[in-house]
């Protein structure tokens, strides 16, 4: 058990690496840390739901917008100086919107105009983070990698992030907790300008002068990608409920949440940090138990299952009068979505050809996040016309009716049987061990 334990955080001798996750860790608490601010600091500014969704629609706008460009620019950019300029930018952002909380000057447009810029931020980060590890690591310890980045995530961003944001806000004010993001943002770009990278090797020139080149050249193997994806029935049939998914549940966690908390427990931002905590501990335990057992057979049926049925908690959250009712919801909807996105990152490693691993992660990240402006915009007014209670049984029912129908459009129990990734392994190691 001790050597397992070892070769989960055997990465972290690394010293660039090691910079890079501690960096990660603290700016990912900040994500947490704004996330609780937010809310509250819209509804002390006499907001209600709407005005949340405004807010939180601009984030995903910002982000929606510019992650195709984030992708370009980790290819063509120093990733490092991709990531210290995103998390420079979202530091400085932050300390203006702290700045004009703490000194009464704060309005709702401000907070929109500062979270479009996070959100561009955060989609030019993501891409030149995950271009980035492959290059401090050896290809053996990427795995490893992979597994304490999925564990942190929701532990610091979906658990620790916002319970001390609650408490920071309950003792002092929203706007001090943004003013800690904020450092937490900065405090990651001096991680990673300490960091020692090797220059990246310029890539050789085509010989090909028929080649498409800039415009053309993104457009053609973003085309390629789609028809890929367009060709692939199993992976449509997961793209197109992962469009809905995010639809359907994204509006009402952000937005509808910290109004269900003080209107149903009578709570404020210490219980929704702890509601937040639980949904991030579940994704954390997920993770881990789904990565510690074998794939499952029916991986791709056990996957939407898990998406689709795992979300049916989303209706306690909007009946719960008790806290410890609305935690096991969070709780339960963030161990399956987790576990769920475990066994989607292992099939686009395995089953998606290599030479468009990198064009299909992009277009998932695309689609996964093209409605979530939508979602987000559509949470408050939905709320405010039908209640919060109707809006997270449609959040809740809604996945579980659409993953059926989904198991069923992607032919998935048969395409299980004719891909058994199982065999894959089998025959791996058996070439691993005749070499």
């Amino acid at each position: 058990m001790s050597k397992v334990r070892w070769k989960a955080v055997r990465p972290l001798r690394h010293r660039d690496y090691r910079l890079l996750w501690i960096g990660l860790a603290v700016a990912l608490l900040g994500s947490g840390l704004w996330l609780v601010a937010l809310a509250w600091q819209v509804i002390e500014l006499g907001g209600g739901p709407v005005q949340l969704s405004v807010v939180t629609t601009a984030y995903s706008i910002g982000l929606v917008v510019c992650v195709l460009f984030g992708g370009i620019a980790a290819d063509r950019l120093s990733q490092r100086t991709v990531i210290v300029a995103a998390d420079t930018v979202r530091g400085a952002v932050l300390l203006v919107v702290a700045a004009l909380a703490l000194t009464g000057w704060l309005e709702i447009w401000h907070l929109a105009a500062g979270a479009v810029i996070i959100g561009a931020g955060e989609a030019f980060l993501i891409p030149a983070y995950t271009a980035l590890v492959p290059r401090l690591l050896p290809a053996d310890e990427l795995l490893a990698a992979n597994g304490l980045e999925g564990t942190l995530r929701p532990l610091a961003q979906q658990a620790t992030g916002p319970a001390l944001g609650g408490v920071a806000i309950a003792a002092l004010s929203p706007g001090v907790a943004i003013l800690v993001a904020a450092l937490t943002y900065l405090f990651s770009a001096a991680c990673v300008l300490a960091m020692h990278v090797r220059p990246e090797p310029a890539a050789p020139a085509k010989a090909d002068d028929d080649a498409p080149t800039g415009v053309r050249s993104m457009i053609a193997d973003l085309r390629e990608g789609w028809t890929y994806v367009r060709q692939t029935r199993w992976l449509l049939a997961s793209l197109l409920f992962g469009t809905i998914f995010v639809l359907l549940i994204l509006g009402p966690l952000e937005v509808l949440l910290p109004f269900a908390v003080r209107d149903q427990l009578g709570g404020d931002a210490r219980e929704f940090g702890l509601i937040l905590a639980a949904f991030g501990i579940g994704g954390a335990a997920g993770a881990l138990l789904i990565s510690s057992r074998k794939l499952p057979r029916r991986y791709l049926t056990v996957m939407t299952l898990m998406w689709g049925i795992g979300s049916a908690p989303f209706v306690l959250l909007g009946i719960a009068e008790d806290l410890w009712l609305m935690a096991a919801g969070a709780a339960v909807v963030g161990a399956t979505g987790s576990a769920a996105m475990v066994i989607w990152g292992t099939l686009l490693q395995r089953r998606v050809p290599d030479h468009l691993r990198g064009r299909i992660s992009s277009l998932d990240f695309f689609v996964s996040l093209l409605l979530m402006p939508v979602s987000m915009a559509l949470a408050g007014p939905a709320g405010s016309l039908f209640g919060v209670t109707a809006v997270f049984a449609v959040a809740g029912i809604g996945p579980v009716i659409v993953c059926l129908f989904v198991v069923w459009l992607g032919r998935m129990p048969s395409d299980e049987i004719a891909h058994p990734l199982d065999q894959d392994e089998g025959a791996t190691n058996l070439i691993s061990a005749e070499a």
